[in-house]
């Protein structure tokens, strides 16, 4: 098992508020969307999540890497895993070197074990994206990436995927066909109604079960008690 720390920048660290100041109503929304998540079905045990939004910039990786800490906080084993193997950027997140990561797994380079980093957080692990495939659709869509999620399933008692915009490729879409359960990041001012629509139009042409929508970074109102909606 890699434990490998880049000492370069920390800035990313700020965005882990559920970390840095588990206090916070915005750490406290947190929790409330973990609670939503594991009432959210009553059969079935929601174990594999996948994290993604319409568009880029609507703060998926900061939902997906706090949801993990907080999973994390509840005692659970969790494993976030940076599946945008596009445009990665769970590494700088946590300050990990990304020399390895999902890519090699799923092209039978490396083991989980082998490439699976601490976060500095009690029961939090991440797996980086890896160095960037050439054909990140076919490796998701491949056998290998099923091997990976049952392994995965085995080890952990919550996986997170942050995982690309839905509606600029198509890996998000492959991943959710994959996993219990998909959230769908809507930012404030920033997301297109229109876009937003479609994105969960497209999850649901792949069956995903969508756990909630978020709505990230909504300016707070007077009198407003809650800045985070969640719900279908």
């Amino acid at each position: 098992m890699a434990a490998k720390k880049n000492k370069g920048s920390n800035q990313h660290m700020r965005n882990l508020i559920a970390h840095a100041n588990p206090k916070a109503v915005a750490a406290e929304q947190y929790r409330t969307i973990r609670t939503n998540i594991q009432f959210s079905a009553v059969d079935q045990e929601i174990q594999t999540i996948v994290v993604t939004s319409s568009g880029a910039g609507e703060g998926k990786s900061t939902t997906a890497a706090n949801m993990a800490i907080v999973f994390a906080q509840a005692g659970k084993r969790t494993l976030l895993v940076d599946a945008d193997m596009r445009k990665p950027t769970v590494h700088y997140t946590f300050s990990l070197i990304n020399s390895r990561g999902l890519s090699n797994i799923l092209t039978r380079q490396n083991r989980l074990e082998e490439v699976v980093e601490e976060s500095g957080i009690e029961k939090l692990q991440v797996l980086t994206s890896g160095i960037i495939p050439p054909n990140p659709s076919e490796l998701l869509d491949s056998r290998s990436m099923d091997q990976f999620i049952q392994q995965a399933r085995e080890s952990y008692d919550v996986v997170i995927f942050d995982a690309p915009p839905v509606l600029a490729v198509t890996d998000a879409q492959v991943l959710a066909s994959r996993c219990d359960g998909t959230i769908l990041v809507v930012r404030s001012r920033v997301a297109d109604k229109e876009k937003a629509v479609k994105a969960k139009e497209q999850l649901l042409a792949v069956k995903t079960k969508i756990l909630g929508v978020i709505l990230n970074d909504k300016k707070v109102e007077a009198g407003d008690d809650y800045y985070y909606y969640y719900g279908e």
